[in-house]
């Protein structure tokens, strides 16, 4: 596989690790507990997520089908657009740069974490199964729709590290949270 798809899906992989290493540090009480009323349980952190991957897996599918019928190779290096490369820069370090989400995207606090963390393993298993999926194809010639905003768009393999690097950015505020 190549490098960069390789990197994404260690990312992922990492995020899985993460979360397992927080369900074994937290109490069972910690996991819906707000560190204050306009932030986010560890449970509703990662029912964004999962929220997040319900709304991109999809797009991600069809931009790859795009992607397949555009009969190119990739080049050597997958280049994120700018769109892209924005949002992914500006959520690589956690806590630096807040951002409220739309409705959609704003988690509710009544689901029991066992079956949290059960979606959250389904959906990683489907976003490093597309990016595995990418392999070989131009996705960077692929523009998809954010589903957080229609007048932003960005390429499939932008789309792909800003997922991943969603999952840490979301992850540690799970982290601060349960602290």
């Amino acid at each position: 596989m190549h490098q960069q798809l390789e990197e994404i899906v260690a990312e992922f992989e990492s995020a899985s690790v993460r979360l397992r290493e927080l369900g074994r540090r937290l109490a069972p009480t910690q996991w819906s507990r707000r560190p204050a009323p306009e932030s986010w349980s560890p449970a509703e952190s990662v029912a964004h997520l999962n929220l997040t991957a319900i709304a991109m897996v999809p797009l991600i599918r069809q931009g790859l089908e795009e992607a397949r019928r555009l009969q190119r190779s990739p080049g050597a290096r997958y280049r994120r657009d700018i769109v892209g490369w924005l949002l992914w820069r500006s959520i690589s370090t956690p806590g630096r740069f807040k951002a409220k989400t739309i409705p959609a995207f704003v988690p509710s606090g009544d689901r029991p974490v066992e079956e949290i963390t059960a979606e959250f393993d389904r959906l990683q298993a489907d976003q490093i199964a597309v990016t595995r999926q990418a392999e070989g194809l131009p996705i960077d010639r692929v523009k998809i729709v954010s589903p957080f905003n229609a007048r932003v768009r960005y390429n499939v393999f932008s789309a792909l590290s800003i997922l991943s690097r969603h999952q840490h950015r979301h992850l540690w505020q799970a982290e601060q949270a349960g602290r």
